[in-house]
């Protein structure tokens, strides 16, 4: 299968999946319900992943889905889409742009193609494991950087401590030039374009880092789980860029 058919498919994921979201944004009397994993579910995330499954299984009968929502269908099939429709929902409920759609194709196993959009502000980042384009622009993790002048992200910023090593964490935040939580999966978009530097999550499902593989390699960064093995078997994420990833991973696992 070509892979120009399959990245035209996923804009129409895309397209679907963000029309359906923003009419809830920063609605003041939107309906949240608590999961069993205690995180929080909308109507938004649930009818965007519906409809994203209905037009795979019309388009592509044969391909299996791995979803947050729905669970998964046809999991060993050769190409496996992989959904959250919306990652950040916590973001989402308060009205803060910082949450996405992510998508993920998976072929044998493998993720040939990730996506961000971000509906609210009209941004979508791409990426085939070779290139990385936002807006339809190659776009990349800044080069040459020290690890005193980089930006750190996270999603939270307690997470890092009670899942890991302390000390390296507080070691690795003393390090850098400017330490923020501008994360879910806006802030892997702020680091493949070249406006953060390192991006660390301790904790995080399929749904939530498969997509981001192809976006952080095809922006020419490293991405591994926290003690630096293939992010596809984690889960955990320490993305960066080459000159500094080592260094990280260190300085995480004293």
């Amino acid at each position: 299968m070509q892979i120009e058919t399959l990245v035209n498919f996923l804009h129409q994921l895309l397209d679907l999946s963000g029309s359906i979201i923003k009419p809830y944004f920063n609605q003041s009397k939107l309906e949240v319900e608590t999961k069993e994993d205690a995180t929080p579910v909308t109507l938004a995330d649930r009818e965007a992943e519906q409809a994203i499954r209905e037009l795979i299984h019309k388009h592509f009968p044969e391909h299996g889905i791995i979803g947050e929502e729905f669970g998964n269908t046809n999991e060993d099939a050769e190409f496996v889409w992989v959904l959250d429709p919306i990652d950040g929902t916590k973001s989402f409920i308060t009205g803060v742009p910082l949450f996405g759609t992510l998508i993920c194709l998976l072929k044998n196993g493998q993720p040939i193609l990730g996506a961000i959009d971000q509906p609210i502000l009209n941004q979508r980042i791409i990426g085939d494991g070779s290139t990385t384009t936002l807006d339809g622009k190659p776009v990349r993790m800044r080069e040459g950087v020290r690890l005193k002048d980089t930006v750190l992200l996270t999603t939270d910023p307690l997470e890092p401590m009670r899942r890991w090593n302390a000390s390296g964490w507080n070691t690795l935040t003393s390090s850098v030039n400017l330490y923020r939580t501008w994360g879910d999966c806006y802030g892997y978009l702020l680091l493949a374009t070249g406006r953060a530097d390192i991006m660390v999550d301790p904790v995080v499902a399929r749904w939530d880092f498969l997509p981001l593989i192809p976006i952080i390699r095809g922006a020419k960064g490293i991405i591994t789980d926290w003690e630096g093995n293939d992010p596809v078997q984690g889960n955990s994420i320490v993305a960066a860029p080459p000159d500094i990833h080592m260094e990280v991973l260190r300085i995480l696992n004293p």
